[in-house]
């Protein structure tokens, strides 16, 4: 508003209050005056605690306040001198009003003072900014700053943390456990690793156990029918004992609360059985009724036998199909449970038992019988694993595979044995496959919310769920999913027709948002935190049991023990010298001079084995002792015995054992 403005608007004012009449008091004048104080007042601590963008509406809303006051000012000492009525300073001001010669005067000055006002507080705006940048009004930005990344004290703990504050609201917010799994509680992430045994019955699972342990367990039963008919929890406990089903669910302790869902049904057939032995302080077993043919498989349980097979793949961190080699038939039972086993294909390892009880020619032939049953099932490009063997205490039938057998459950056993070490990352993986699925699942539920109309819901919901198939089209387009994201299309029509679809949500972008700086921070956070990981439930190896005979050097029954370069151990004469004659007739027909052999001479010698140069280099760094280029006649004797010990299909030490050390050298080597 300009001054010309101004001054027509008080002209008008004052005619006005002089034909009507109106006037205040002076002291109404004073509480006006009181009033617009107190409001500059609280303004002004709003501009201190306000961020920026309040701050200069409060100064605009201050300016129109002062203004106000010395408009009010100017109005009251106005009206007072054009009082009709009063007293001689009344009339006197009323008759200068009268007169010609008087002039009305403009509110300039609060048109100035409104500048002046505008002028000040910007200028005190600027002043505070720059002289103390830690004010309060850029608290936020202060707030901001000091965010750091969050700091956990372990990886166990940094899973809980990070899923329940930042996962657990999508996964509500979506009915996530109404779908596919029961959120995750402090057990899931403190339990210790798990092994899952499936299989059809009489296939070894129970044995299996009974091997690793070295013993029996609580509650256990073997024969060739069907005996376990029950799902056993084989775990560590200071007492042997035996949990019944209903009262292990309800141990806040335990992992298997959320097995309750499945009914009594399930319980009554579910039982923990506890022992006191060394294999299970690094993990537990999860024992499995044999998977039946025909209906009795399917209704006779009374549960969800392929639902709950769902819920332990999902928390175990391995699961071992056992197969019989007298009974490879997969029946449509058996296939439907490794079916549920789907998306946990790098937890699955098969195993072909009872091995020793056929020849080597039937042993091949049951082999590629079992792989052939295999590729129609598992429906991977890729050739599976199958670890042969006999996993029972009793003589082999057939002993010409001994060594097939030995290497193989080696192989198994190393596998077993590192499932402590890598339990954090193994729960890492199935928290990031969870938020992949939680993700898309938001996605399809919001979707199918938007579709949803005011009227004839019913019939939309049928056919919405009849075309889910191009909904996933639709969101594989327009988010970039990946196909293998996608829940099982059949299962989640099944799921979607027993849902109230008016309890769907709509897509709230900032839960997504949230998942997406999870998955992109916090989890290389912990990624980064497993080598030097410090969890309750961390430790390097199992040990114990079974577990004992993987490095079982203290025997000679230990695996390769007295074999390769472990040959010779504890015996009071140098194992080189059993070839010694052969070695030193070598030895001197390549002409040694000063008793030594050059490089090059030894060369023309070592490459008839055929080996590569690599494995020839190490043999020579071995077998040269003392480190000065050339060999003498013990350690020509040496070089030709590491050759053999690779030719007959054994590994060559990184470092020289000290019992293969020529023995006038080692006093010298320990100087050194």
């Amino acid at each position: 508003m300009n001054d010309k403005g101004d001054v027509n608007d008080y002209a008008k004012s004052e005619v006005n209050n002089k034909e009507n009449g109106k006037s205040d008091s002076a002291e109404e004048f004073e509480i006006t005056v009181v009033s617009e104080i107190k409001d500059e007042q609280k303004q002004k601590k709003a501009v201190d605690m306000n961020d920026e963008e309040n701050t200069i509406s409060t100064i605009d809303r201050s300016e129109e306040s002062s203004s106000s006051v010395s408009r009010n000012m100017e109005d009251i000492r106005n009206n007072n001198h054009a009082k009709p009525n009063g007293n001689a300073k009344v009339s006197s001001a009323e008759d200068d009003s009268n007169d010609p010669g008087t002039k009305v005067v403009p509110p300039t000055k609060s048109i100035r003072k409104k500048k002046m006002v505008r002028s000040q507080t910007m200028r005190g705006f600027s002043n505070e900014t720059d002289g103390n940048t830690n004010s309060k009004m850029f608290s936020w930005l202060n707030r901001a700053a000091e965010i750091k990344p969050e700091c956990y004290e372990n990886v166990v703990e940094g899973l809980k943390s990070i899923y329940k504050n930042k996962m657990l609201p999508l996964e509500q917010h979506y009915l996530f456990n109404e779908f596919h799994s029961p959120p995750l509680n402090d057990a899931d992430f403190d339990a210790k690793p798990m092994i899952l045994l499936v299989g059809q019955y009489s296939t070894g699972k129970t044995t299996f156990i009974k091997y690793l342990l070295e013993r029996d367990f609580p509650g256990m039963r073997i024969g060739p029918e069907p005996t376990t008919d029950r799902f056993i929890a084989v775990m560590y406990g200071d007492s042997e004992g035996v949990v019944p089903g209903n009262a292990l669910v309800v141990d806040p302790k335990k992992q298997f609360r959320p097995l309750s869902s499945f009914g009594n049904a399930f319980l009554n057939r579910f039982q923990c059985s506890t022992m006191k032995c060394t294999v299970l302080k690094g993990m537990s077993i999860i024992d499995t009724p044999g998977i039946l043919s025909g209906e009795k498989q399917r209704i006779d349980r009374g549960y969800d036998f392929t639902g709950v097979l769902e819920w332990f793949a999902e928390r175990v961190d391995r699961i071992i199909l056992l197969f019989d080699a007298h009974k490879l038939d997969i029946s449509d039972e058996f296939r439907r449970s490794i079916e549920a086993l789907r998306g946990h294909d790098d937890k699955i390892r098969i195993v072909l038992n009872k091995a020793d009880m056929i020849d080597h020619q039937q042993l091949m032939r049951v082999y590629g019988a079992l792989m052939w049953s295999l590729g129609k099932v598992l429906q991977t490009p890729e050739v599976v694993r199958v670890y042969i063997g006999s996993f029972w205490d009793e003589p082999l039938r057939f002993d010409v595979n001994r060594r097939l057998f030995e290497d193989e459950t080696q192989d198994l056993f190393r596998d077993l044995q590192s499932l402590p070490k890598n339990s954090a990352l193994r729960k890492l993986n199935d928290l990031i496959k969870r938020a992949r699925l939680a993700k898309v699942h938001a996605y399809i539920i919001a979707e199918l919310k938007k579709e949803m109309p005011m009227f004839g819901k019913e019939h939309k919901k049928k056919d919405l769920i009849k075309k889910l198939s191009s909904i996933y089209d639709k969101l594989q387009r327009e988010h970039a999913i990946s196909i293998g994201d996608f829940p099982d299309l059949n299962k989640m029509q099944d799921t979607l027709a027993k849902q109230d679809f008016s309890k769907f949500h709509s897509l709230k972008p900032k839960l997504l948002d949230v998942v997406d700086e999870m998955l992109s921070n916090d989890i290389s956070q912990l990624m980064n935190m497993i080598p030097h990981d410090s969890s309750p439930t961390a430790q390097d190896q199992v040990t114990g049991g079974a577990f004992n005979n993987v490095e079982d050097k203290a025997t000679p029954f230990g695996y390769k023990s007295g074999e390769g370069c472990n040959a010779g151990f504890g015996e009071p004469d140098w194992i080189v010298n059993k070839d010694r004659e052969t070695f030193d007739v070598l030895f001197e027909s390549l002409n040694p001079v000063n008793g030594k052999l050059s490089g090059a001479t030894v060369k023309e010698e070592l490459v008839k084995s055929k080996l590569p140069n690599a494995i020839l280099g190490r043999i020579w760094k071995l077998a040269d002792v003392d480190k000065d280029g050339y060999l003498d006649k013990d350690e020509f004797a040496l070089a030709m015995h590491l050759i053999n010990v690779k030719l007959q299909g054994n590994e060559i030490p990184v470092n020289l054992p000290d019992h293969l050390v020529p023995p006038h050298k080692k006093d010298r080597l320990y100087v050194c």
